[in-house]
């Protein structure tokens, strides 16, 4: 009867993996644990024939409890099958240097788990078949040898037929390393036996090579009258075939307790090795391109480096980055771009020399290690290379894509002496080509570092800026043309920072984009600039509006429309009073998603304004397809309009087309009586800037707004 040992420490997992164990074979026998400690404890009395494991349970995890099992006496050869959830292989990895035999991945296909399971129950019956028949074996020859010499030919014949029909390699010899015995499979593996009783040789040079080191190991064996442990080996065939062998050798002892023989078994575990070959590969290659992989790049990263010490050698290393990837994926969907990724690892393993190695890092991140490069010159050029290779236009199912890198370069000894420094520094030399537009290469210089550090500090000063409410707002005033009254203002985020007063956005957003400190940031600002214009209503003000500005990563990772309509909730702002200041990225990123949050808010009664107008290349696309009821032209087409009469135009067309799609304008950064003047010919709506006022606090702005009002009451 077979017995089959479950270990999950959830019930309901036990009870589906008992029932199906059940249906393996006729009277099974299951044995259920939720403890793994509990479990081994069990089985120091009772030995399974099969275990299934979960890998995360409460005190061990799966490949702890497959180390300690084959510890335990008897234990070594019980196949085990690990359940995982993880998608990493480096959890497969650990379990598999612990002893297991297979995995599954949860959640478990029904119809698989039986199929393994009953294929390693009869595995194991088989390891057990063979272990009684060689026990028997060794008795019979113990037995054999008290009997007459014919008794004991008859016998060994009779052995030899049983042993024929095991699935394994068994032979013996004895102390002069001649050979007593090779089974039917020893030959049809190893190719045709030796004559009885004469030494084995054979015209193989792997046989011969393998009797060489059998024989050293059977001198152990006579030596020490102990059995060695197992060992894997690997043996080529008759037909030229690699074959995976688990060998054990035992003393055979005659009717006086002294070694005669060493018996020799090797069952083969030729598809557990490539299994594990394959588990190996996958934990070092990337999947989509069958790239190495982080892990793998590392690695060899490190010899390289050994090497070139030794040598006084040099190693280069390209970090690279596809341009605008994202938008490929976002328009022509993930499996057009996934076949982008392999087009370019194509490329990028084409000009890759002899001796380099072409890494996908993950996403759209590459890296290509050049080894031994003799002169700048040559690293050079294997940049230009790799850009020129992946700039090539590439055809994806009808689609014409032209696509460009980034590449970050940093060589050792020079930027750094281990493989993770090296790492690091081809990443900020990566991010400096990004930072000058893209389609670039950059070397690692010393600056970047210290630009890096920088980065990490200003993050450390933002964090505690958000959290002890370093921020404050500054209101810009928004005036109305024809009538001159202030209508609004913009909110502008200033940040008190300790020690310098009060900073600029320009010194800090930026990084907050970054690492995403904006969101948190934006959230404020969306909160305190609605509290702020409620407070105005409060002090008897105009009803004015409140302009916030929004980024692209809050549309990305929040619910725009629920932040809102909670901010407007707490504060007891009407929603007619604020006004949300969109971008061209926000509006060009998830287009349907974008629209439909904008259309719900717009209901609400929330205001939009689409910033910078006529400085990007779509506005004109897009502006139509969005619930806008504001442009506000961009201050450069301001500032130079006075002086140019192509700025001009572009104003003049800008306010003609809104008046068309029914919006209203403001000009941005008007700072002269004759842009005011120019802008008031050209009937613009509202306008902001220096003209009028610079941004100011909120009490100041009030007092500006009283003060306006008691003008406007005595005139």
């Amino acid at each position: 009867m077979a017995l089959i040992v479950i270990l999950d420490d959830r019930a309901t997992n036990r009870q589906i993996f008992s029932r199906l164990a059940s249906t393996i074979e006729p009277n099974v026998s299951v044995e259920s644990f939720e403890d793994p400690l509990v479990a081994l404890a069990w089985m120091a009395g009772n030995v399974p024939d099969l275990v299934i494991t979960d890998y995360k349970m409460p005190n061990i995890d799966g490949a702890e409890f497959t180390r300690r099992f084959r510890d335990m006496p008897q234990c070594a050869d019980v196949p085990v099958i690990v359940l995982t959830v993880y998608e990493e292989r480096s959890f497969r990895h650990q379990a598999l240097e612990a002893g297991a035999t297979d995995f599954l991945q949860s959640p478990v296909d029904h119809n698989e788990f039986v199929t393994r399971a009953r294929n390693l129950l009869k595995l194991r019956k088989q390891q057990l078949l063979l272990a009684d028949r060689a026990s028997n074996l060794e008795r019979a020859l113990i037995d054999s040898e008290k009997s007459r010499a014919e008794e004991l030919r008859n016998s060994s014949e009779r052995l030899a037929q049983v042993i024929d029909t095991v699935p394994a390699m068994i032979s013996a010899v004895d102390r002069d390393g001649r050979c007593i015995f090779e089974n039917a499979w020893h030959v049809a593996v190893q190719g045709s036996a030796p004559e009885a009783g004469s030494v084995a040789e054979a015209a193989s040079p792997n046989r011969i090579q393998r009797l060489q080191c059998h024989r050293k190991l059977d001198a152990q064996v006579f030596k020490t009258g102990r059995a060695l442990p197992s060992f894997e080996e690997e043996v080529i065939d008759r037909d030229g075939n690699r074959r995976h062998f688990l060998t054990t050798k035992s003393p055979l002892r005659d009717a006086s307790d002294v070694v005669s023989g060493v018996l020799t078994t090797a069952l083969e575990i030729t598809e557990r090795k490539n299994a594990e070959a394959h588990l190996v590969h996958l934990v070092h290659h990337d999947p989509l391109t069958d790239l190495p992989n982080r892990v793998l790049l590392t690695e060899r990263l490190g010899r390289e480096l050994r090497d070139a010490r030794t040598s006084d050698g040099t190693v280069a290393l390209h970090l690279l980055d596809l341009d605008g990837f994202k938008s490929v994926n976002d328009v022509l969907g993930h499996s057009r771009g996934d076949l982008l990724l392999k087009i370019v690892a194509e490329r990028l393993s084409g000009v890759a020399g002899e001796g380099d190695l072409v890494a996908r890092l993950g996403g759209d991140e590459f890296a290509v290690l050049q080894t031994g490069p003799d002169a700048r010159e040559r690293i050079e050029e294997m940049a230009k290379r790799i850009s020129d290779a992946v700039a090539r236009p590439a055809m994806i199912d009808g689609h014409e894509l032209d696509a460009s890198i980034s590449i970050g370069t940093t060589v050792f000894p020079d930027d750094g002496d281990t493989a993770e420094e090296l790492l690091k520094t081809a990443d900020l030399a990566m991010y400096r080509a990004k930072a000058a537009g893209g389609a670039s290469q950059r070397f690692f210089t010393p600056d970047m570092r210290t630009e890096a550090r920088n980065a990490i500090l200003l993050d450390a000063e933002l964090r505690r800026a958000i959290d002890q409410d370093q921020f404050v707002l500054y209101y810009q005033p928004q005036v109305h043309v024809a009538t001159g009254q202030i209508v609004g203002a913009e909110a502008l985020l200033r940040w008190d920072r300790p020690g310098q007063g009060i900073v600029q956005p320009g010194s800090f957003l930026g990084r907050a984009e970054e690492n995403g400190m904006i969101v948190p940031i934006n959230e404020w600002v969306l909160r305190a600039a609605c509290q702020e214009a409620q407070r105005w209503r409060r002090l008897g003000l105009p009803a004015l509006r409140v302009a916030v500005n929004m980024s692209p990563l809050q549309f990305r990772r929040q619910n725009v429309c629920e932040q809102v309509a909670a901010a407007l909730r707490e504060t007891g702002l009407d929603p007619r009073r604020l006004e949300l200041e969109l971008t061209e990225n926000i509006v060009m990123e998830n287009v349907d998603s974008v629209v439909n949050d904008l259309g719900s808010l717009q209901k609400m009664g929330v205001q939009f304004s689409l910033d910078d107008f006529g400085t990007g290349y779509s506005s004109f696309k897009y502006v139509k397809n969005f619930p806008i009821d504001r442009l506000k032209i961009d201050q450069y087409f301001i500032r130079a309009m006075s002086e140019n009469g192509r700025d001009l135009a572009i104003v003049r067309a800008i306010i003609s087309m809104a008046r068309t799609l029914g919006f209203a304008v403001t000009a941005e950064g008007v700072e002269t009586y004759e842009q005011m003047q120019l802008l008031a010919a050209e009937n613009c709506d509202e306008v902001q800037g220096y003209f009028f006022s610079r941004p100011l606090p909120a009490d100041e702005f009030v007092a500006l707004v009283r003060s306006q009002s008691r003008l406007a009451h005595t005139a």
